[in-house]
């Protein structure tokens, strides 16, 4: 068997077992033990002064200490057993790195020595300072970032820190901390203590870090700030001769819609390829490509990054492809499609009108001189208004995804506590490759595992019925997409049609 401990950190005794050196104890900045410094640091803190480079208020208090361990030698065996650890993929809307199992547990010296300087020395230190009782729990693991490696709104000591916009969301990056060797950065994590890791974009090299948290009483939150829901419009009256315009023939063919509505009711998603005959996607393709749009940035960063347009002010065909999937005519294709009640002339459910017409029966041939069947017929108007069919709705978007675009999960999205149907229509996706990110996932709402991931491809459509329990997001474009730029001329982005339908 091939052990990974090191020999400089074993001693053999004598019964021919090994056994782990003591706890290797390392000394740490002089910071902590300069009283004076330690004033100064509370008292900055509380008052939210900028004093020196260890401490800086804006755009929310942290604290950098440089050189916190003033072992050389501790530290580079420290880093030896740190990348001798097994590490996890980690990846979903958050981040993309490779993460060691919790440390509270490895016996390895230098791990153990720094796992108990931080959480009892250095604990002590910061409950001292910031008047506050820290729990002695240890919470501590190993990260280390790779090519392309991210993490958005993460934990990890090196960190992005924003400016805030309206409603303590944030919106343009006001300070950046190079990773440097043996530096710490803590921060008291708050409703407004937004961060990131930036992307690696070292194909040689990786960022290893350690990141903990100290725990204590919670803190007074502010109230979390909800968007609005984004508006959602009725059909527009647009008859079939827009389908036969647009679309390729073979979707408007009934027998193979049939055929498409099966597939679709077994999975609740499908992928339509070829979607627009081939000229108007050509038209859409080059006008998204080298038309004047006006792409605007759309945030805050905490939930989005990608850029879109409006509708006014677009190329005539951008602007009558998005008619196209707003019209009152493919409203109706889509319920072909999928089975759901979008448009009055969709085949629904009959069940409820043939169990009426079941209980009038019943009624009409009983021999009881109060039938039992009239009361229920005599409903109440709140009843009646209750079956009413509601009016399908629909919102949408026009997007370019570039470098460094993503969408994340979050708790206070609105639109996504609903029954819905997603509908995505790619373009200028030529060469597009699903390591450079980009594609939709669906995941379901707790879990980590994926249900579906939808990759970008030019004029196809995708689409996806969700429920409730539902959650999608678009996975962080990353610095590989940049290469397109030398093998191909037509750029390094690519673009979507995103609208959801509402029955």
């Amino acid at each position: 068997m091939t052990s990974k401990r090191r020999k400089n950190d074993t001693e053999t005794v004598g019964t021919g077992k090994k056994k782990d050196k003591r706890e290797e104890t390392p000394k740490i900045s002089e910071i902590t033990e300069d009283t004076d410094v330690r004033d100064r640091v509370k008292v900055a803190w509380l008052k939210k002064e900028h004093l020196s480079h260890e401490l800086d208020c804006r755009p929310f208090p942290h604290c950098v200490i440089k050189n916190f361990i003033r072992n050389e030698g501790f530290l580079e065996n420290l880093e030896k057993e740190l990348l001798d650890l097994n590490f996890h993929e980690k990846s979903n809307d958050l981040y993309k790195f490779k993460q060691s199992d919790d440390l509270k547990k490895r016996k390895e010296a230098h791990i153990a020595g720094l796992r108990a300087v931080l959480f009892e020395r250095f604990r002590l230190w910061l409950s001292s300072v910031f008047a506050v009782e820290l729990e002695p729990v240890v919470d501590v693991s190993c990260a280390k970032y790779e090519y392309t490696g991210k993490e958005l709104g993460g934990r990890i000591f090196y960190f992005c820190l924003y400016f805030f916009a309206g409603n303590n969301q944030p919106k343009d990056i006001v300070k950046s901390l190079v990773p440097s060797w043996n530096t710490l950065i803590f921060f008291e994590v708050s409703p407004v203590s937004f961060h990131q890791v930036a992307e690696v974009l070292s194909k040689d090299k990786c960022r290893l870090s350690v990141s903990g948290w100290f725990h204590g009483r919670s803190l007074e939150r502010l109230p979390r700030y909800i968007e609005p829901a984004a508006p959602r419009s009725p059909h527009l009256p647009r008859d079939e001769e827009l389908l036969l315009e647009w679309i390729n023939p073979i979707y408007l063919d009934v027998a193979y819609q049939a055929q498409v509505q099966e597939e679709f009711e077994e999975s609740s998603e499908i992928l339509l390829k070829n979607f627009l005959k081939e000229d108007k996607f050509e038209q859409v393709n080059e006008a998204l490509k080298q038309s004047e749009i006006q792409w605007v940035k759309r945030g805050p960063p905490n939930k989005r990054s990608y850029r879109w347009a409006e509708q006014q002010g677009l190329p005539p065909c951008v602007s009558a492809c998005w008619e196209l999937l707003s019209s009152e005519a493919f409203f109706l294709l889509l319920s072909n499609f999928t089975g759901l009640k979008l448009h009055f002339m969709a085949a629904g459910d009959d069940t409820d009108e043939e169990e009426e017409e079941k209980d009038e029966e019943r009624a009409a041939g009983s021999t009881d001189p109060e039938p039992r069947a009239a009361p229920e017929r005599q409903k109440s108007e709140q009843e009646k208004s209750a079956k009413e069919p509601s009016t399908p709705l629909c919102r949408g978007e026009l997007r370019c995804w570039g470098h460094g675009d993503y969408t994340l999960i979050h708790d206070t999205n609105v639109d996504s506590m609903e029954f819905a149907l997603d509908l995505l229509l790619y373009f200028g996706c030529e060469g597009w490759q699903a390591d450079f990110g980009g594609f939709t996932s669906y995941i379901a709402s707790g879990e980590d595992e994926e249900l579906l991931t939808v990759s970008p491809e030019s004029n196809s459509v995708a689409l996806v019925y969700r429920d409730k329990e539902t959650l999608k997001f678009v996975k962080h474009v990353n610095h590989r997409s940049l290469e397109l730029e030398r093998s191909s001329p037509r750029g390094t982005s690519f673009y979507d049609f995103s609208f959801v339908y509402y029955e």
